[in-house]
């Protein structure tokens, strides 16, 4: 099913929850009987599309996002009232910065998404690397949230590799990153 409304109509929900200061709505817990497709794109460089045209106001994107929920190979913006089909051609994020810091002497890896968010690399949010087999691009990703992932920029990869330390996995030399206790492969060491 297609549906032809304007995105904002989902927006005073959306604002009425930030204002309440409920910091994300429960998405998880609404399952609403209406559910149609939009023309809302997001990009893999995380820029997000309404009927072909970029959303160019970031408070709009932000609050889009945290309607933002995934079913299987789907993705949708969800209300109480509505869940709507949208695109998205990798993932909804992109980590954009990252902060290695210490917590009780041990490592940190905290990193901002594309929308504001701020997620920490751990057992929770693990990093993983997706290895292109054609090219050998290394495509790395960080769980955000409920099954939504983040790309991790380019240049944010740079410092994680910089940042990596050699371990020996199952007789295997890899690139390895340590965030909050957890151990996150980037890599294989070519011998």
């Amino acid at each position: 099913m297609s549906d032809d409304r304007q995105p904002e109509h989902i927006l005073a929900v959306l604002e009425q929850a930030e204002k309440d200061g409920q910091g994300l709505p429960p998405v998880h817990k609404w399952h609403p009987e209406y559910t149609a497709d939009i023309d809302m794109r997001i990009a893999r460089d995380g820029s997000w599309y309404y009927q072909g045209t970029p959303i160019n106001r970031p408070a709009m994107v932000r609050l889009f996002s945290t309607i933002l929920r995934r079913e299987g190979d789907r993705y949708y913006l969800v209300t109480p009232v509505e869940k709507l089909g949208i695109q998205v051609d990798d993932v909804p994020f992109v980590a954009i910065t990252l902060e290695q810091l210490t917590e009780q002497g041990e490592p940190l890896l905290a990193f901002t998404t594309n929308v504001g968010a701020t997620v920490i690399a751990d057992a929770r949010h693990p990093l993983r690397v997706d290895t292109d087999p054609d090219t050998g691009e290394p495509a790395p990703y960080l769980l955000v949230r409920d099954n939504l992932e983040a790309l991790i920029h380019r240049n944010v990869f740079y410092q994680l590799v910089q940042a990596a330390r050699t371990a020996s996995i199952d007789g295997s030399d890899w690139l390895v990153v340590h965030s909050r206790g957890e151990r996150f492969r980037l890599g294989p060491l070519e011998g």
